[in-house]
């Protein structure tokens, strides 16, 4: 019985021929992307934003009133201006507020803010469902985004190190650009489309760093075998040589996790969207990082068929020439 194969074994695509235009464009996807963070901004969830999350459904209404919702909510006293968007379905609403200062260590105040807004929701929708209550001080939320952070910082810090010491520093610096670009397009994905930013989303994040970064060891790790072996090929050449050789490998790994991913981005729950949206987005942008960041990276920081032959000290030389070897 034949195995399938997706990728032929003698492919011979020229990826780095179109490296130039391929990175200029990734790095205006780059540019992009922190525009828009810094523009529109991030939709922090209650985890990093603090205050009141209330999610409700009404169950015999086939689209939330959001804008009556709106009125409602903001004419109660002391609750201030609530953040309220779709959550899922179109009758399934999330509601966000945030809470005084008054409210920090004292979780029954968060109660009572809480009663009086499903009270007045529910006085002029019978049909309304309470799916669901968080709450997070600011301090809290403040200490997460910290956290969060430093978490993703020390994870691609992390990386570059371990590429450095198993490679050349050249193999660090490729490895954390493409992580970097990896990040940035996730980010800037969020900020566009305005989806719920939350501790999950960072759960999200690692796991698309730790794909790209396994998509760029075994590439890496061929292309470290091949300069040992073709000494006088060009190195444009043996990159190629290199991706084409690991594509096939690519390309099952993407098939597989897509096969898993696409069916709960499609049917799953609308609290687990953001998170699959970002893995999903995460696979393609971690493949295309390894082949049109990573690899590019090392013809133009100097990396030769030199790179990995250990140098002959004037002492060897001179022992091989007292054995009468040159």
């Amino acid at each position: 019985m034949r195995l399938l194969k997706l990728v032929p074994d003698d492919t011979n695509i020229k990826f780095l021929k179109w490296r130039v235009p391929f990175f200029v464009i990734s790095l205006l996807l780059i540019a992009a992307s922190w525009a828009l963070v810094m523009t529109k901004g991030l939709n922090f969830g209650v985890d990093f934003a603090g205050g009141q999350e209330i999610r409700v459904t009404f169950t015999e209404t086939a689209e939330a009133p959001v804008a009556e919702l709106r009125q409602t909510v903001g004419n109660l006293e002391g609750v201030g201006d609530p953040v309220i968007q779709r959550f899922g379905a179109p009758n399934e609403v999330s509601i966000r507020v945030k809470l005084p200062p008054e409210a920090e260590g004292n979780p029954d105040y968060a109660n009572q803010m809480t009663t009086r807004i499903t009270d007045a929701l529910k006085q002029g929708h019978a049909d309304l469902r309470i799916d669901g209550v968080d709450s997070v001080s600011g301090k809290v939320s403040g200490e997460f985004r910290n956290d969060a952070v430093l978490a993703l910082l020390a994870a691609m810090l992390a990386v570059a190190i371990y590429i450095w010491i198993r490679f050349e520093w050249q193999f660090g610096v490729g490895g954390l650009f493409a992580l970097f670009h990896d990040v940035s397009l996730t980010l800037g994905m969020f900020a566009l489309f305005q989806l719920e930013f939350s501790l999950q989303i960072i759960a999200a994040i690692l796991a698309i760093i730790g794909y790209s970064l396994n998509d760029t060891i075994v590439v890496y790790d061929r292309i470290r075998e091949n300069l040992k072996k073709y000494r006088k090929m060009d190195v444009a050449e043996l990159l190629d040589l290199s991706v084409n050789e690991t594509l096939a490998r690519t390309v099952m790994t993407s098939l597989t996790l897509l096969v898993a991913l696409v069916p709960l981005l499609l049917f799953g729950p609308a609290s687990l969207f953001g998170l699959v949206a970002a893995i999903t987005l995460g696979i393609f942008v971690g493949t295309y990082s390894s082949i049109y960041m990573a690899a590019p990276l090392l013809v133009w920081m100097g990396v030769t068929s030199d790179s990995f032959v250990p140098q002959e000290s004037d002492i060897d030389k001179q022992e091989r020439i007292a054995r009468g070897e040159l």
